[in-house]
C-alpha cells in the first residue's frame, strides 16, 4: 500500500502528463501545448509587448510567481493584477468579478500575451477578464482544470486543462507549465 505523499506525488505526475492542450481547435501535448506558449511570449517580447498574468487564490500566487520570474530572471515585460489594495479597492468600488477586467481595460494592448489561470475555470472575474483581454486583441493563454466542460477551457488560442478536481494537483501542474516556459525564455538567453 502506497504512502499518502508516494499516492499524491503520482497523481501530480499524472495530472501534467494527462494534461489536454488545445491550440487554435487543434489537439495539442502538454509539450506541443508549453512550445506554442513559449513562442507566444516570445514574439510578445519581441514586438516589445507584455505578459500578463491574473488567478484567484493560489493560482493568483503562481500568477504572481511568473511575472516577477519572467521580468527579472526572463527579461520579459510581464506583470500580474494580484496587489492587495488594488484587488481590495475595485472588489470594493467595481464589485470582485471586475477586480481583473478592469485594469485589463486599461492595461491591455493588442499583442500582449493574456495568461488565465483558475483551478475550476469558472470564476467569474477570470471569465470576464479573459474575455476584456480578447476585446483588447490579447493572445490568451488559459490554464484549468475540475469539470472537463469549464469555460475557461475553450476561450483562449492556447488551452490547457489538467484532469482533476485536486487543487494541489491542478495547481502543482499549472505551475510546472508556467515553469516550463520561463525556463525556457531564460535558457534562450544563455546561448
Amino acid at each position: 500500500m502506497k504512502n499518502f505523499g508516494d499516492a499524491f506525488l503520482e497523481s501530480v505526475f499524472e495530472g501534467t502528463r494527462s494534461c489536454a492542450c488545445t491550440a487554435g481547435g487543434e489537439k495539442l501535448g502538454v509539450g506541443g501545448g508549453i512550445t506554442a506558449f513559449y513562442e507566444a511570449v516570445a514574439k510578445c517580447a519581441a514586438g516589445s509587448g507584455k505578459v500578463i498574468y491574473i488567478g484567484n487564490g493560489g493560482s493568483s500566487s503562481i500568477a504572481s510567481h511568473m511575472a516577477a520570474d519572467l521580468w527579472k530572471n526572463g527579461g520579459v515585460k510581464a506583470l500580474c493584477f494580484s496587489d492587495a489594495s488594488l484587488l481590495t479597492c475595485l472588489a470594493n468600488d467595481l464589485g470582485y468579478e471586475n477586480v481583473y477586467s478592469a485594469p485589463a481595460e486599461t492595461f491591455a494592448e493588442k499583442g500582449d500575451v493574456f495568461v488565465a489561470i483558475s483551478s475550476s475555470g469558472k470564476s467569474p472575474n477570470i471569465l470576464k477578464a479573459a474575455e476584456t483581454a480578447l476585446k483588447k486583441g490579447c493572445f490568451l493563454v488559459t490554464l484549468s482544470g475540475f469539470g472537463a466542460d469549464n469555460p475557461l477551457r475553450s476561450m483562449g488560442a492556447i488551452n490547457f486543462y489538467v484532469p482533476s478536481s485536486v487543487y494541489g494537483v491542478v495547481e502543482t501542474a499549472h505551475a510546472a507549465i508556467c515553469h516550463a516556459v520561463v525556463d525556457h525564455v531564460i535558457s534562450g538567453q544563455k546561448k
